[in-house]
């Protein structure tokens, strides 16, 4: 591989198109830096982490060395993706962080940064099937028995794992932010971060079990003991949470020998795909997700009956 510090030399004809060369924006890092900070003054936190860790991995490629827009072409992209491959990243996070520097590089053309010259044309952006990551009734409930008294963060994990799975694959994030306040009469309320989605899930004996077993500091508005501390780097204490959770589950997927690294992403698909065997509607899974109107299946749905969701629901938990 060449070396980044003699490669990508641009024209001088293309230099003259390139608006205020001299500006902080003529160059990759500063420009996408910005965006990433426009997106969390917007609210789009998660989407701007993803920006970052991008941003992150192509400045380590770099060795650290900032580079014009000018120099940004299909070797730059290339060399890139080979690098990303060295490390033994997956085709999906190649694709994934070239999809991100694709948007940043589009955006830049659209300002006047720099000149369009496709250098995408030679690298992987497409989207891998996903892999079956839903487990069946059985790992689950060998999961749900294991005797992890003696290994709290073992035991913690499992059990956020199970909540997740409970709440019909509630995601981390919107686990970590329900307030005492979502649950009332019997029904737990929240909107999902991601899509905004209002949705209403019965309290069952399961969710209550683990909610008794951790309980949050006095004073706490959270249901859950994912922010401990109100108020003091709120978002980063929900990071360090999800990847030690994540970290323990791993570790227990191993011990029960499951074929998926587990993560709280797979008590989602779970979810789905038990419901899916318990010959549950494709329609009546979709909401009780709260899939967004992208969902096909959304399209055709005006409102479901939260009955029928939680009937749903309490049959998967009552398989266990």
């Amino acid at each position: 591989m060449e070396s980044i510090k003699t490669k990508f030399k641009s024209s001088s004809t293309e230099s003259k198109q390139v608006k205020n060369s001299t500006s902080p924006n003529a160059f990759l890092q500063p420009f996408m830096q910005e965006i990433i900070h426009r997106m969390h003054a917007l609210g789009k936190v998660r989407t701007g982490e993803t920006y970052t860790s991008t941003l992150n991995s192509f400045m380590r490629f770099l060795q650290g060395r900032d580079i014009l827009w000018e120099e940004f072409d299909a070797d730059l992209l290339v060399s890139y993706e080979a690098y990303l491959k060295s490390t033994g990243v997956d085709m999906n996070t190649v694709s994934f962080y070239n999809r991100i520097l694709r948007a940043v590089y589009n955006r830049a053309v659209e300002k006047g940064l720099t000149v369009q010259r496709y250098p995408f044309k030679y690298v992987y952006t497409g989207i891998g099937k996903t892999v079956r990551r839903g487990l069946s009734l059985k790992v689950i409930r060998n999961i749900k028995h294991m005797e992890l008294s003696a290994l709290p963060l073992l035991d913690y994990a499992r059990d956020m794992f199970l909540f997740s799975f409970y709440t019909r694959g509630m995601s981390f994030i919107d686990m970590a932010y329900l307030k005492k306040s979502d649950l009332k009469n019997g029904i737990l309320t929240y909107r999902r971060k991601k899509t905004g989605q209002r949705l209403l899930v019965r309290w069952e004996k399961n969710m209550q079990e683990i909610l008794d077993k951790y309980p949050v500091t006095q004073g706490s508005p959270y249901l859950l003991p994912i922010i401990r501390e109100v108020g003091i780097k709120e978002r980063t204490q929900y990071n360090n949470a999800l990847h030690l959770v994540n970290r323990k589950l791993k570790f227990i997927g191993k011990m029960l020998d499951v074929s998926i690294p587990l993560t709280m992403y797979v008590a989602r698909h779970s979810w789905a795909s038990v419901a899916k065997n318990k010959n549950i509607p494709l329609s009546v899974i979709s909401e009780g997700m709260g899939h967004d109107s992208e969902n096909t299946t959304l399209i055709y749905l005006a409102s479901l009956d939260t009955a029928i969701v939680d009937s749903a629901n309490r049959l998967i938990i009552n398989s266990i």
